[in-house]
C-alpha cells in the first residue's frame, strides 16, 4: 500500500474514532467505579440531598466534634477506683455461725458440747439474719469482722463467756458473672472489694484465642461499658475494680466498614483497632489502585441521624455526607490522618478521568483497529 492510501486509511480511521468517543461521551463513560465531578456536583444543585464536605486541617477539628454516627460507635468504660481490701455483706450472702462457750448448763450449747453451729443463715434483703436469743441482727453492710464484733456483743451481754466465729459465703450481690469468650464461664465469688476484671479474666482461663478482634463489656447497673481487649491489657489504668452484681462478657468486636471504588479491595472491613482514621482505612484495603484511583477524589460516605443534623454549622446540614479528601496535597494528608472513619462508614476511591478514556480508547480500538495502527507508525 502507497503511503497516500496509508495516510488516507488513517484518517479515516482516527475520523471514525472522534464519531466513536463522541458517542460513547453521549452515552455515558463505562467505568467501574465513581468519577469525582458526578458526586460533588451535588453541592452546587438549588435542593441538595446530600452534603459534601471537603476535609482540610482548618475544619478537621470542628468535624470530629459532630455526633457520633454507627452502631456501638464510641466506647465507653468506667474509672478503675480502687477498692478497699475485705468485704461487705449484702442481702442474699450467707452466713455461717460457731458460738462457743466452756460454761457448763450454757445457754446456747447441748449438754457435753463446747460450742453450737448455725449455717447458711440467709442475709434478708432487709439485711438481717435471724439468731436466737438475739431476734434479728442487722449485718448488710459491714465487713465479716465488723458482723463478728457485733454479734459478739450481742451475745456477751447475754452469755458473757460465749465467744463468736462467722464466715461469709458471698451471694449473688456479692459475686460477679463471666459470661462468655473465656475458657471456663462462670459465676465467681468476690473474695473483697478490690477483685478488678482482669483478675476475673484470668480466673476464668483469659480470653479465648479463637476470637478476633476481642471486646470486654461490663454490665452495670443497666448500663453496658465496652473496652478493647488490648487497651485494658496495656493499660494498667482501666483495670477496674468490679461490684457485686456487675456481668463480664467477651466477644469479638462487630464494627466495620465498607471499602469500595478504586480500592484494593471490595468489602466489609472489621476494626482491627478501637479508632481508624482514613488514612489507615486506606491502609487496611490495600490502598488505592495505581491505574484507576484519582487521589484528589477520596471520599468517605456517611449517614446521620435527624437529631444530629443541625443548621449552624456545628453539625451536618443533610442526612448524608460525603467527605472528600485530596491526598495529592500535604493539607489533604495532614486532614486524612487524623479523620476517624465510623463504623458503618464507606471509603470510596473515585475513578480518574484518565481511565474512562483509556476504556474509550480501548473499546475503539479493538473496533477499528486503532492501536495496531498507531504502532505501525
Amino acid at each position: 500500500m502507497s503511503l497516500l492510501s496509508k495516510t488516507i486509511t488513517a484518517t479515516l480511521r482516527y475520523a471514525a474514532l472522534g464519531v466513536a468517543i463522541g458517542t460513547l461521551g453521549a452515552c455515558g463513560l463505562p467505568r467501574g467505579a465513581a468519577l469525582t465531578s458526578a458526586i460533588v456536583q451535588e453541592e452546587r444543585a438549588e435542593s441538595p440531598t446530600y452534603q459534601v464536605v471537603r476535609v482540610g486541617r482548618v475544619n478537621a477539628a470542628a468535624i470530629a466534634g459532630w455526633p457520633a454516627t454507627g452502631t456501638n460507635t464510641h466506647y465507653s468504660w468506667p474509672d478503675a477506683h480502687g477498692g478497699q481490701s475485705g468485704n461487705i455483706i449484702r442481702a442474699g450472702d450467707k452466713v455461717n455461725l460457731a458460738v462457743w462457750d466452756n460454761q457448763e448448763n450454757s445457754l446456747l450449747t447441748q449438754a457435753n458440747a463446747k460450742s453450737v453451729t448455725m449455717e447458711g443463715l440467709t442475709v434478708s434483703p432487709a439485711g438481717e439474719i435471724f439468731v436466737p436469743y438475739l431476734d434479728e441482727v442487722k449485718l448488710s453492710g459491714q465487713t465479716p469482722a465488723q458482723a463478728r464484733r457485733e454479734l459478739q456483743n450481742r451475745i456477751s451481754a447475754i452469755v458473757p463467756s460465749a465467744q463468736v466465729q462467722l464466715e461469709l459465703m458471698p451471694g449473688a450481690n456479692n459475686s460477679v458473672d463471666l459470661v462468655s469468650g473465656v475458657a471456663t464461664p462462670g459465676s465467681y465469688p468476690m473474695p473483697d472489694r478490690s477483685f478488678r476484671i482482669l483478675s476475673l479474666i484470668a480466673q476464668g482461663g483469659g480470653i479465648a484465642p479463637g476470637l478476633r478482634y476481642p471486646l470486654v463489656q461490663l454490665q452495670r447497673a443497666g448500663r453496658t461499658y465496652s473496652i478493647r481487649a488490648e487497651r485494658l491489657f496495656a493499660d494498667a489504668s482501666q483495670n477496674v475494680t468490679l461490684r457485686g452484681g456487675d456481668s463480664v462478657v467477651v466477644l469479638e468486636d462487630q464494627r466495620y466498614f465498607t471499602a469500595s471504588g478504586a480500592t484494593g479491595t471490595e468489602q466489609l472491613i472489621r476494626f482491627e483497632q478501637e479508632e481508624i482514621t482514613a488514612l489507615e482505612a486506606l491502609s487496611l484495603i490495600g490502598g488505592l489502585s495505581d491505574t484507576r484511583a484519582n487521589p484528589k477524589g477520596v471520599l468517605v460516605l456517611r449517614d446521620y441521624g435527624a437529631r444530629a443534623l443541625r443548621t449552624d454549622g456545628s453539625g451536618p446540614s443533610q442526612p448524608q455526607i460525603v467527605f472528600a479528601f485530596d491526598l495529592t496535597s500535604a493539607d489533604g494528608l495532614f486532614a486524612a490522618r487524623h479523620f476517624k472513619v465510623e463504623p458503618e462508614d464507606t471509603v470510596l476511591a473515585t475513578e480518574s478521568a484518565v481511565t474512562s478514556v483509556r476504556t474509550v480508547l480501548g473499546l475503539v480500538g479493538s473496533a477499528f483497529g486503532v492501536a495496531s495502527s498507531v504502532q505501525n507508525y
